[in-house]
């Protein structure tokens, strides 16, 4: 638990080198909108989506699976929805409405972000009226078609599938859409905006509800590794754990991700040798993986490694001075480690 408290603040500590721009994150806040139509047993169905055009709502096409006719809502204002283009197995789908008077966000892109960025994700959760904003931070960034899953600390709940994913300057890199849950807290996912591109060039359908599986609810063996150590990360079966992430770094030897899951697993599991070697790689694959670096510095000081504790102090100020403040008052180094 100490360990992720540690990381935990160790996140909130990178988020100074990104500003927050408040006009711009009150127009993202303003591009989000409420997705609702009657399913087949009359009860309300409701999901979110974000404005990414003149009269076009960007959403998960899962919130479009319950219902023939959805509508769009802000408040007590309310737009028919007369099209759709459907990419079912990237779950995004881009309606059309019309007279709607809302102006559409900024856009920015998945493959600028960095680990650590702060995030906001801004949703109707729960179905309340008025969208949620809840911030967090870049957790990991997974290569896919020529965009980058997010997983982020960024919290959405239900009513909040297709809902916007934004940059502290307000831009939409992302739109969250599944999570899992357990012991260890639920872990969040984003779909890469750059995924709008091709979806503009569907087909436009006048059909509802819409079908079609997702990608992330492919067979579980099926699924990319990193979405095969979400579940038992998040319900903390390390040995599961560690069964998957062996199998991710043979597959993905270069892959950061990969090392540090078998690294956190190895820790869980009173290995702290191979643990170790694991957070090695992770941190030799990107320089930037503090939360490796982290761990590496925890295990050092469970082995009262001065020198190495200071090696990571190093390393992690060239990195972000405020992390490397925080990593050396968390360690209990009054001075620096």
């Amino acid at each position: 638990m100490r360990t992720l408290v540690l990381i935990t603040a160790l996140l909130s500590a990178t988020s100074s080198a990104f500003a927050f721009e408040t006009a711009k994150m009150m127009e993202a806040f303003y591009s989000v909108v409420m997705i609702r139509g009657y399913n087949a047993s009359g009860g309300l169905a409701y999901g979110s989506g974000v404005v990414v055009g003149e009269n076009k709502v960007l959403t998960n096409c899962h919130v479009l699976r319950a219902t023939k006719q959805p509508w769009l809502s802000r408040g007590e204002d309310t737009y028919s929805i007369t099209s759709v283009k459907v990419d079912a197995w990237h779950d995004l789908c881009l309606v059309s409405t019309f007279s709607m008077p809302f102006k559409a966000v900024a856009l920015g892109k998945s493959t600028d972000l960095k680990r650590g960025q702060e995030l906001a994700a801004i949703g109707h959760s729960n179905g309340v009226p008025a969208p949620l904003t809840s911030s967090g931070n870049v957790k990991a960034l997974f290569d896919s078609d020529k965009g980058k899953i997010i997983r982020s600390t960024a919290k959405f709940m239900m009513g909040a599938s297709g809902s916007g994913l934004f940059d502290m300057q307000g831009r939409l890199v992302g739109i969250n859409t599944f999570k899992t849950a357990g012991l260890g807290g639920s872990i969040h996912y984003a779909l890469p905006i750059e995924w709008l591109e091709n979806l503009e060039k569907e087909a436009e359908t006048t059909v509802f509800p819409v079908t079609g599986k997702a990608l992330w609810e492919e067979e579980e063996d099926k699924k990319p590794f990193y979405m095969q150590a979400a579940v038992p990360e998040s319900r903390q079966d390390w040995p599961k754990l560690a069964d998957v992430s062996t199998k991710w770094t043979q597959a993905e030897p270069k892959n950061t991700e990969a090392w540090y899951a078998l690294g956190l697993a190895n820790e869980n599991l009173a290995q702290p040798d191979l643990a170790l070697k694991a957070f090695q790689q992770a941190a030799n694959l990107d320089k930037g993986n503090f939360e490796a670096l982290v761990h590496i510095g925890i295990l050092a000081k469970n082995k009262g490694d001065a020198a190495e504790m200071h090696r990571v102090q190093v390393i992690l100020n060239d990195i972000d001075k405020d992390l490397g403040l925080e990593y050396s008052q968390m360690m209990g180094c009054a001075n620096g480690c």
